[in-house]
């Protein structure tokens, strides 16, 4: 029977920022197998990063893993 629990859940949190300098605090939620020693880092779509070249919201940007917060438990 296999084993329970390979996989842990992660944050992904955006490098991109707004407008006026502010992070944009876009995330993604991913799995990753429990073995793995460094952080993971990846480039995805971020729609309220703003892009200088084309003068509009939405480009891709870094997205690092982050820690995740405490769970609610009533």
């Amino acid at each position: 029977m296999a084993k329970k629990g390979g996989a842990e859940k992660v944050r992904m949190e955006s490098t991109g920022t707004m407008k006026d300098g502010r992070p944009t605090g876009f995330r993604y939620y991913k799995k990753r197998t429990r073995n793995l020693t460094e952080k993971m880092s990846f480039r995805k779509y971020d729609p309220r990063a703003w892009n200088p070249e084309t003068g509009k919201c939405g480009m891709h940007v870094d997205f690092v893993e982050k820690k995740m917060p405490p769970s609610k438990k009533n």
